[in-house]
């Protein structure tokens, strides 16, 4: 039996246009990983936001806490990736966002009703 059963499929941006901009552009590789992994997992809970810490991401991307830090700094800055979390020390949640579908302004427009 294989290992992994589901294919998932990756946005053309992705890999054409977000990994030479933030590998390239902005010389930050991990942000990339980072990023590429919690797409992975946002789109097998069907874009729900994942929660993940940093020891989390560090261990399964096999970064560093700090270059993870820095990576989900980054994201947020971008607007690649909103953060929440409850209170300063709970797990946060890291909703995907993919502002070249359209999928936020639709969003934001129906929060804002």
């Amino acid at each position: 039996m294989p290992r992994f059963r589901e294919t998932i499929p990756i946005d053309d941006y992705v890999l054409d246009v977000l990994m030479r901009d933030l590998v390239g552009h902005d010389r930050q590789p991990a942000a990339y990983l980072v990023y590429l992994y919690l797409y992975g997992q946002a789109a097998r809970a069907k874009w729900k936001p994942v929660a993940a810490s940093l020891r989390n991401l560090a261990e399964t991307t096999g970064l560093s806490k700090s270059a993870v830090q820095a990576a989900l700094q980054l994201l947020r800055r971008r607007e690649l990736l909103e953060s929440e979390s409850d209170h300063a020390t709970a797990t946060p949640q890291h909703r995907v966002l993919r502002h070249w579908r359209g999928d936020e302004r639709r969003r934001k427009r129906r929060k804002a009703k």
